[in-house]
């Protein structure tokens, strides 16, 4: 492959008066009156009018390329579409010679007597946004990661048709490498979802293979520079590269091998012995374990024990937040905070005025105060839990069962459901009610969306305790 030995074209080096700079914002303007008049009558907003603009206009690149027959009009035009592509709602007679009359007003098309002829600035801009279009598609078909990858590729491969043949082809290099960090930085954010994912591992594969393509075309790209005046300017950009495909490589690899190491772990032999040094050398490094190690972290052993390789191993869970009574009150931290904020140290002395303190004391009976303290902690619980709703019912019915007041004090759904069973326990253990076990079978049926654990507590009855 031939080295590029010439500074690259690129339209922002040129004199702004140069003739080819002048000719070549004209086909960009081209391209945008073109797009501006079509705009109304096929109204881009709409996927559909946009694709079948694209069929007009690849109707009339295969004719250039001698792949038809000649287009004679438009009514040539349409009934070619008719008959290549099976659309339900083709475009009429009147919007393709609409469209026929705005290529030929900017110079794309050229109207002979007997032939409708494709120009080469209506081929390139043709060309350019069929390329366009395609690319998009082949982008979206990838997921998340893969779409990162595949511009990352698609970047080398336009370094190869433009910056090989001296024209910029606008930063390639750079864009490229930014395009892996992306990707690198996705596949860490999703590295518990993929490892958790038992049909992972073809992309991950993917994944590793892909990189290792890129590395190979960074390196010859980067080579093809090494001629340049301003091969200094790159150096940072070749480290930088380096780097990233180097971290992306070996976080590939290493989430295969763990992939891997977890798969077949339920065939991996068990020894008899335990040595307590190997222990430890494993839960240290599982801190913090290299990219290119099959040495898992907690949060990866915890995604691989969802997959339920051993009977049992994945038990649904519920975790639920709990707040706890700051021991200082809002005034106090307030003051705290304002006392840090405009501490002033001394720097003189100060006449201190003593002030003769004078005690009252107060005294209270130990029923008084096991009943202030039940107070404040009742008042303390009400400001944390939810209560109302269970106490408002509580106070129609003296007594119910745990299910008719669970479902009938707030919604049949589960968040609900845990609410109202934390209040009940704040209730319960402040005093304010009790729970009593029955036999009862014939209790009425809810429709809810959650089942209890045991069965038998649905027939518990709650009853408001007298004050």
């Amino acid at each position: 492959m031939e080295k590029v030995d010439r500074p690259l074209i690129s339209i922002f080096q040129f004199d702004d008066s140069a003739p080819e700079v002048i000719q070549s914002m004209k086909d960009i303007a081209s391209l945008s009156g073109v797009l501006s008049d079509l705009g109304s009558q096929y109204s881009f907003e709409a996927p559909t009018q946009i694709l079948r603009f694209l069929r007009l206009i690849q109707l009339f690149n295969e004719e250039a390329l001698g792949l038809d027959e000649p287009i004679e009009n438009a009514e040539t035009v349409y009934y070619r579409y008719q008959n290549r592509y099976k659309d339900p709602e083709p475009p009429s007679k009147k919007s393709v010679e609409q469209t026929v009359n705005v290529l030929v007003k900017y110079n794309w098309l050229s109207k002979q007597s007997r032939q409708l002829k494709l120009r080469d600035v209506g081929k390139r801009m043709m060309d350019a946004i069929i390329r366009l279009a395609n690319d998009s598609l082949a982008y979206y078909m990838e997921d998340d990661i893969g779409r990162s990858l595949f511009q990352a590729r698609r970047d080398a491969e336009l370094s190869e048709a433009y910056d090989d043949h001296g024209i910029s082809g606008g930063n390639k290099i750079a864009s490229m490498i930014r395009n892996v960090e992306n990707a690198i930085q996705l596949m860490k954010e999703r590295e518990l979802e993929m490892l958790a994912d038992r049909n992972a591992l073809p992309q991950l594969e993917l994944i590793h293979q892909l990189m290792g393509e890129l590395e190979v075309k960074l390196q010859e790209r980067l080579r093809q520079f090494q001629t340049l005046e301003d091969s200094l300017i790159l150096a940072n950009l070749m480290q930088k590269g380096t780097a990233v495909l180097a971290e992306g490589t070996n976080l590939s690899l290493g989430m295969i091998n763990k992939y891997l190491k977890f798969t077949h772990m339920q065939k991996t032999p068990l020894t008899s012995s335990i040595q307590p040094e190997k222990v430890r050398e494993f839960i240290s490094q599982m801190f913090d374990p290299p990219l290119d190690s099959d040495i898992p972290n907690v949060y990866q052993l915890l995604s691989f024990m969802e997959q339920d390789q051993y009977e049992g191993e994945a038990v649904d869970g519920l975790w639920i937040p709990f707040k706890f009574a700051s021991p200082l009150s809002a005034v106090a931290i307030e003051e705290a905070v304002h006392y840090l904020e405009t501490y002033e140290p001394l720097v003189e002395s100060m006449d201190e005025m003593v002030e003769e303190l004078d005690f009252v004391s107060e005294e209270i009976s130990m029923d008084q105060m096991e009943e202030l303290m039940g107070q404040s902690n009742w008042l303390l619980t009400k400001s944390m839990i939810e209560t109302q709703d269970i106490e408002l019912f509580l106070d129609k019915h003296e007594e119910a069962s745990i299910e008719q007041v669970v479902i009938e004090a707030t919604t049949d759904q589960w968040s609900d459901a845990v609410n109202a069973l934390t209040a009940i326990s704040a209730l319960v253990g402040n005093k304010k009610i009790t729970i009593h076990k029955t036999g009862q079978t014939n209790l009425p049926e809810y429709e809810r969306k959650w089942e209890w654990m045991n069965r038998e507590d649905r027939a518990n009855i709650i009853r408001k305790r007298n004050k």
